[in-house]
């Protein structure tokens, strides 16, 4: 080819520099064509060994990455080459804008499913409605990112934006305000995905209502009370409320007295704590506390003891409970000791009508005898 063809003026260049201009960017397309499937196998070999999400999150980043992005980014490296006309040049400028903001919002995208992924997987096993309600954060996030995403292109192409976000602005203040409660039950729904006061499958008391929770969806949450109906809880009003959560109980403290008669001598009380520690000791899954004479009471000389119980399970509790109390009733009755009881007494301060009308009767009975006699 006659070198003086290659450096003969051409639209924007020399063909020489078109030539260099092109094959660069072809150069750079066709690296990253042949690079990223690579690369991926690669790092999926390296994120199944690793205990880490980093190196996932970077395989979900390369598998978003576009390769028709990629070509309006090497053809614009490609045209530092040339001297193309400002309007076409402007063109190719906000091309490469609107390209590199169309990747950011895809990688940002592939991390936000990435995440949700994850989260949804870990839900799935303990929390069916946890699962619902990411979902609805997830296109929650997805619709706010490529809104932010259209905004930024939009100022990049020159276009005054102003007016759009404030009418954006003012529309969604009339939107929130429209549906704040709808919006509080679903960041309070995001709240207990994340924070986890409580699961499914776990027994919680809110106020004066206990039960089993069944559901936590984007608005409520249900509860299975030990009677059998359910109980729905909006999800706001739910995370402004104490709430005990007895299926995170490790251990379960019982204290419990029981009062003996005031006729019991002193002797015989002070057998009583030892066998009560006795009798706790031989239980299962029990760690003994203490055992006290603890006050004179109305009826009866009180006794308190106080153990733990190393399992959570209510019903093992109860049984271990139940076998105490009739060991003590055994123990007590070996020894002797009654249990006190409110008793009721009757003090007379003279002879009632009844009984004074009898000793008349009897005494006008003995008159009459004695004047039969004579």
């Amino acid at each position: 080819m006659d070198p003086q063809l290659l450096d003969a003026a051409v639209y924007g260049g020399t063909p020489r520099d078109w030539l260099v201009a092109l094959g660069l960017s072809f150069a750079i397309a066709l690296s990253v064509y042949l690079l990223k499937p690579i690369l991926i196998r690669r790092l999926q070999v390296v994120a199944q060994r690793s205990r880490t999400q980093a190196d996932d999150a970077l395989v979900a980043g390369l598998q978003a990455t576009k390769l028709w992005l990629v070509l309006v980014f090497s053809l614009s490296l490609g045209s530092h080459y040339l001297a193309l006309p400002e309007a076409h040049g402007k063109v190719l400028q906000g091309a490469t804008a609107v390209a590199f903001f169309l990747q950011l919002g895809f990688w940002a995208g592939a991390g936000l499913d990435f995440w949700m992924a994850r989260s949804r997987a870990r839900a799935q096993a303990t929390n069916v409605g946890a699962a619902t309600s990411l979902s609805a954060v997830g296109f929650i996030a997805q619709l706010v990112l490529w809104t932010v995403v259209l905004l930024l292109i939009l100022d990049n192409l020159g276009i005054n934006i102003t007016a759009l976000v404030a009418g954006l602005g003012i529309g969604g203040v009339a939107v929130a305000l429209a549906v704040q409660n709808i919006l509080g039950d679903l960041f309070a729904s995001l709240s207990i995905v994340v924070d986890k006061p409580f699961v499914i499958g776990d027994f919680i008391i809110v106020d004066n209502y206990m039960g089993t929770v069944e559901n936590v969806g984007l608005k409520t949450t249900r509860i299975r009370s030990l009677d059998g109906e359910q109980i729905v809880f909006s999800n706001s009003d739910l995370l402004k409320t104490r709430l005990r959560n007895y299926k995170r109980m490790v251990e379960r403290r019982v204290v419990f007295t029981f009062g003996v008669d005031y006729d019991t001598s002193p002797d015989q009380l002070e057998k009583i704590p030892a066998k009560i520690r006795g009798i706790v000791e031989a239980q299962p899954k029990v760690r003994f506390e203490r055992a006290h004479f603890q006050k004179f009471g109305e009826h009866a000389l009180i006794f308190e003891t106080v153990y733990w119980v190393t399992d959570p399970d209510y019903n093992l509790f109860m049984d271990i409970q139940q076998a105490v109390n009739l060991a003590i009733m055994r123990a007590l009755k070996t020894e002797e000791i009654v249990f006190g009881m409110p008793r009721q007494g009757l003090r007379l301060e003279g002879p009632l009508r009844f009984e004074q009308a009898e000793m008349q009767a009897a005494r006008a009975g003995n008159g009459a005898k004695a004047g039969s006699a004579h």
